[in-house]
């Protein structure tokens, strides 16, 4: 059996040094160009990590322990296509996605880079089709609403980068994102819809998703209800699954399935067939730009040492944090409205790729995995939780995420809103001790002045983009990506399962009926009151 890697002697070492690194106030006083040795920047991003609580020692000794736990040689396995992902036996190859055209990338005696390229042909060919008008419903009335219908990575991934990158939307085009089985979620996509100009995307790698199929069909009995033939829902209707048949059986034309591939896994699937939505939504030009923008950031994980790698140096500050001050949540605070759903999007990657509690090997971890992590756009999170953030009892780390450039043109907004980003990273790091609110407030009572005091020490990252444009937006969904890779490799743990979400949708498959024989003797007393309770309302 391997040795823990909490059971190492860098694992100590790290566990000393936690215990003795000084206040990031005083590693601000000891070395004022500290800016300069804890940032780094790649792909149009600057990562400022000399907010975290964190010395020269201690980030040496990171960078040790990511080399002893071999984060070069898994990464390098991962970019080879070897089946990391060991419960499903598996590879990895999102990266394969947004390889250049022309590149070869075989897989099990297949060129699938050709196969990746062929689909995004498909996905070129279809979307012109719908955004010229040249795609009819069964009137003859070109498309003008969108429908997304999918859940998890088929819907935070697409929603989110379609929010992002709305300036470049076709104006014409109105596009929902569907994923709830809630009915209500879909009635109010459908509320002001045009069945004769409505397309649905339906996003199911399998087809067999309960939620995705059941709002799916629902969307089919609209249509039909509103006078479309059922020869013709094939033109209101399409796929991005693996399986042709169960599509066909739907009525969905096999030519209107674009597929995708299990190496992929959902919450890495936004570069496949998943994007469809954003090629509708902002075009196949700017969707493959978004995946230049990644490929970039793959080419920079994969050749740049550790010391400026931003991926590695991302996970490693996780690491430190969770495992070593015991910090165990992490806050996601993009000042920027247009990446309001971005930290949804990264609770879903970290906390389903990461929340494991047993090694590859099959050992119970004695430490901590993942981040508890949430989020909101600021400035609005300054007037929520940020609170709790400067001055609560449990420390949250931040991840601050800004746009230097001003894409609005809207006076003194742009300026405010950075002036805000940086004060609160200011205020979290150094805050104000009763000397400084004696001096600011001399007629304060003594009993208040505890109240106007801020610890500081509290971590932060600021992620700075020259831009927000589709590349720099790839850049940094691929920059989260191998960070929590990199964290999942010093954790000993498989990032691309999923085993607790299976559970969850296996159980409500049991229980879909709701109806009193539904109760099993083995069923627990909660479920069995539950279901009869739900009887006796009705």
């Amino acid at each position: 059996m391997a040795t823990s890697v909490s059971h190492t002697p860098l694992w100590c070492l790290l566990q000393q040094r936690a215990t003795n690194t000084p206040s990031i106030k005083e590693l601000f006083k000891s070395e004022p160009q500290r800016f300069n040795h804890f940032s780094a920047s790649a792909c149009g991003i600057l990562l400022d990590y000399s907010k975290q609580r964190l010395d020269t020692t201690a980030k040496l000794n990171l960078l040790a322990l990511a080399r002893q736990q071999k984060v070069e040689a898994r990464r390098d396995a991962m970019f080879a296509g070897e089946a990391i992902n060991h419960t499903e036996n598996r590879a990895v190859l999102h990266t394969v996605l947004r390889l250049p055209k022309g590149e070869a990338f075989h897989h099990q005696g297949e060129n699938i880079a050709a196969s990746v390229h062929a689909v995004l042909q498909q996905m070129r060919t279809f979307s012109d089709a719908v955004r010229e008008g040249r795609w009819l419903g069964f009137s003859g009335k070109p498309i003008r609403t969108i429908v997304n219908i999918g859940i998890g990575g088929s819907d935070l991934g697409p929603q989110m980068a379609c929010i992002a990158l709305a300036p470049w939307s076709q104006k014409n085009l109105l596009l929902h994102f569907v994923s709830n089985v809630d009915g209500r979620h879909l009635t109010d996509a459908l509320k002001n819809a045009e069945p004769e100009t409505t397309l649905f995307v339906v996003a199911s790698k399998t087809f067999s998703t309960m939620e995705t199929l059941t709002n799916a069909q629902t969307a089919r009995e609209w249509m039909l209800a509103h006078g479309c033939p059922s020869e013709q829902i094939r033109q209101h209707f399409v796929a991005l699954s693996t399986n042709v048949e169960a599509a066909s059986k739907f009525g969905i034309a096999p030519d209107n399935v674009f597929p995708f591939w299990n190496w992929a896994g959902g919450r890495y699937s936004v570069w496949s067939a998943i994007g469809l939505s954003i090629a509708l939504y902002v075009g196949a030009d700017k969707f493959e730009e978004m995946l230049a923008g990644a490929h970039e950031m793959d080419l920079h994980f994969q050749q740049a040492p550790l010391e400026q790698n931003l991926p590695v140096l991302m996970a490693l500050l996780g690491v430190w944090n969770i495992n070593f001050l015991g910090l165990q949540a992490l806050s996601i605070a993009p000042y920027h409205q247009r990446m309001a759903r971005l930290p949804a999007y990264l609770q879903q990657l970290e906390m389903e790729s990461n929340g494991k509690s047993v090694t590859r090997e099959g050992q119970r971890v004695d430490y901590a995995t993942s981040p508890i992590l949430f989020g909101e756009a600021g400035t609005n999170g300054q007037h929520a939780y940020f609170q709790l953030l400067h001055q609560g009892a449990t420390i949250i780390p931040t991840d601050f995420i800004v746009v230097a450039d001003d894409d609005v043109g809207l006076p003194g907004h742009n300026q405010a809103l950075l002036a805000n980003c940086f004060a609160q990273s200011k205020a979290m790091a150094l805050g104000k001790d009763i000397t400084q609110v004696r001096a600011e407030l001399p007629g304060v009572s003594e009993a208040l002045l505890p109240h106007r005091v801020f610890e500081g020490n509290r971590p932060s990252s600021t992620v700075l983009l020259d831009v927000l444009s589709p590349k720099s937006l790839g850049a940094l969904i691929a920059l989260y990506e191998h960070k929590v890779f990199v964290q999942s490799v010093i954790w000993d743990i498989n990032a691309f399962d999923q085993w607790g979400v299976e559970l969850g949708k296996s159980l409500a498959q049991q229980l879909i009926s709701l109806k009193p024989e539904a109760v099993k003797e083995d069923y627990d007393s909660s479920t069995k009151g539950l279901l009869r309770a739900l009887k006796r309302d009705k």
